[in-house]
């Protein structure tokens, strides 16, 4: 399958990142609470400390309003309890003041000594039912007043949500000198085009192999406007056993218990959960089989009883690493995983098949900055 060329179309290694389910997103059944695998700091930080202990070279921090932990806070709280790994923190724009906010993202990067990752997202707050437009617009001033305080002595801007003058920036310096990378997900126009302007990593969600090249390629055309170019990710769950036919069982095990009321329920307690991106992975599982897979070893039932992301990759090992290799051919540089429950899938991922993947921290790629020495302030180059 042919694709647009990347940014990274020469590197040779990938991203593996994985998951800590601060928003009640750790089941044994989906959908079935349990007490044991609560969103709590205890549970959460084991989930990083296990990511890091399998090699794992990133960790999604997601973010949600009605239920779990608050993001930068526990991003906070991990900083003297890992030592390589980076942290993904999901900010949702507008939560924060972005001056505040700025500030608040450079201390995280001093404390995590260039370990942070930012992944940028779009949504309406409690209450709040606004035009998309609008969303991706304040979004879009976030982010300028992030990169006007990390860069620049004073920021001044003139936004149609914000405006600012004569601000000094000293405070909102952060560890790496233009900032933190910035990881985004959005389907519709308009989160396209900010994307193409202003961010690093372009995170999809999964679909067929041939939706996921049209994605990259629109995500291209939307980062050529502005003559930037683009990294992708792949975010998506993960079964993996010795054999097919034990992944499959698991997948089948833990939906076994099921109710898809309550799943629906789930579902709709997000606020993005008429997003166009969960539109299309809802399309996903009306498309796929009796079992609930859309191709060969993607299964859509997780999506049954989730917002966002709604698939897993589901297989052997070999099969797994295949899909892998695949997704990276076609120029993805980033995986951002996850699975049932996160600490026990992270195992078996990390020992079956992170061990046969050559692995990078895009980060340090960009900052030029060996793998085996801590991040250092360099900057990115030519990347933004």
């Amino acid at each position: 399958m042919t694709v647009v060329p990347v940014t990274s179309a020469d590197l040779d290694a990938v991203e593996v990142a994985w998951f800590s389910a601060l928003c009640s997103d750790d089941y044994q059944f989906l959908g079935v609470p349990d007490g044991d695998l609560r969103s709590s700091w205890a549970h959460c930080s084991d989930i990083v400390k296990t990511a890091e202990a399998q090699g794992f070279g990133n960790i999604l921090c997601p973010s949600s309003y009605q239920v779990g932990q608050d993001t930068l806070s526990f991003v906070a709280g991990c900083a003297p309890i890992t030592d390589t790994m980076n942290l993904l923190a999901a900010v949702r724009c507008g939560e924060m003041q972005p001056i505040m906010l700025a500030r608040t993202i450079a201390t995280l990067d001093h404390m995590l000594q260039g370990r942070l990752t930012v992944n940028i997202i779009s949504s309406d707050f409690p209450g709040e039912k606004a035009e998309s437009a609008f969303r991706y617009q304040r979004s879009r001033e976030v982010v300028e007043i992030l990169k006007q305080a990390w860069t620049q002595d004073e920021i001044n801007y003139q936004g149609q949500v914000y405006t600012f003058e004569g601000l000094t920036t000293d405070p909102a310096r952060p560890y790496q000198s233009n900032g933190p990378m910035l990881y985004f997900g959005g389907y519709s126009p308009d989160a396209l085009d900010l994307c193409g302007q202003h961010c690093d990593v372009y995170l999809m969600w999964p679909e067929k192999s041939e939706d996921i090249a049209e994605r990259m390629k629109a995500a291209n055309a939307a980062a050529d406007k502005y003559g930037r170019t683009l990294d992708y990710g792949f975010r998506s769950h993960v079964i993996v056993r010795d054999t097919e036919a034990e992944a499959k069982e698991y997948a089948r095990y833990i939906a076994s218990k099921l109710d898809d009321e309550y799943g629906k329920a789930i579902r709709e307690r997000a606020l993005d959960a008429s997003s166009l991106g969960v539109s299309h992975q809802a399309r996903n599982r009306e498309l796929a089989d009796l079992e609930g897979y859309i191709e060969p070893n993607l299964w859509t039932g997780i999506g049954r009883a989730r917002s966002g992301c709604g698939a897993a990759i589901v297989g052997s090992t070999d099969q797994v690493l295949s899909k892998l290799e695949e997704l990276q051919k076609m120029g993805i540089r980033a995986f951002v995983l996850s699975g049932y429950p996160h600490i026990e899938e992270a195992e078996h991922f990390g020992t079956r098949v992170l061990p046969q993947i050559k692995t990078c921290q895009l980060n340090r790629v960009w900052n030029r900055v060996p793998a085996s020495t801590p991040a250092t302030p360099l900057g990115v180059g030519e990347r933004r």
